[in-house]
């Protein structure tokens, strides 16, 4: 790792291009009905009047939305409401209250709002998931085989807590490797060398413990993004990569 710019995305925090893989479970795919249909253009009406007075992204931070992973460079980021989030995880589902807003950044380095996430308990069955959105145009995900060090817990990466400060946390990059090392362990922590986190290349609970962490087969719960504004296209809105902001 010679310098900051060429790893910056590699321990993106909960990535933006989701897939099938040891970090991620998803929902499978239903027949689709018109009634279907009809649900998820309401998801995609009901996102677009909520949120736009968000496309100004001070906004949604003025009104307690908090950045998930700020230091960390990311494909999608999760402005989000720990209130709303917190009820979406007991149960109680608010198609006008998504407990996340999601932006990108443009090459000026501004948040451009894309879409918002909801949330679902982690013991939700697919019949319960479909019942919020439908399974036969989204995809829920849940992340899952996570290792982090130990030290570090769900709720401090919710406080943007990535141990920074602690320059013996598993997972950052030795000093004397890089002139760059320092400057990466305090903009990632423990995300630096790879290794931990939501995309982190150990995905094992045996190899976890050896690396000095502490392995959780799930984090969170249930999951899924909407993209509500490239038009009416549902396989875009639904989709499982970041679209790309219209131009306005």
């Amino acid at each position: 790792m010679a310098d900051m710019d060429s790893h910056e995305m590699a321990p993106n925090a909960m990535g933006g291009q989701m897939g099938m893989g040891a970090h991620m479970v998803m929902t499978s795919s239903r027949p689709q009905t018109p009634n279907d249909i009809e649900r998820a253009h309401e998801v995609i009406d009901t996102l677009r009047r909520a949120l736009v007075k968000y496309h100004d992204s001070r906004v949604a931070l003025a009104e307690g939305y908090r950045i998930f992973l700020p230091t960390v460079a990311q494909e999608v980021y999760h402005f989000t409401d720990y209130g709303a989030a917190s009820q979406e995880y007991s149960g109680h589902f608010d198609l006008a209250r998504p407990g996340s807003i999601l932006y990108v950044k443009n090459s000026s380095g501004d948040y451009v709002l894309v879409g918002a996430m909801y949330s679902a308990p982690a013991d939700y069955t697919p019949d319960q998931l479909d019942a919020l959105i439908p399974l036969s145009v989204a995809h829920w995900h849940a992340h899952t085989n996570i290792c982090l060090p130990n030290g570090i817990t769900l709720d401090d990466l919710l406080r943007g807590d990535i141990g920074a400060t602690h320059l013996d946390m598993p997972g950052m990059m030795p000093v004397a490797s890089s002139r760059s090392a320092p400057a990466i362990n305090r903009r990632l922590g423990f995300l630096a060398d790879g290794r931990f986190g939501f995309t982190g290349k150990i995905a094992d609970a045996a190899e976890c413990e050896a690396a000095g962490g502490h392995f959780l087969k799930q984090a969170f719960g249930w999951m899924v993004h909407v993209y509500p504004f490239n038009g009416d296209d549902l396989k875009v809105a639904f989709g499982m990569s970041v679209p790309t902001p219209p131009a306005n």
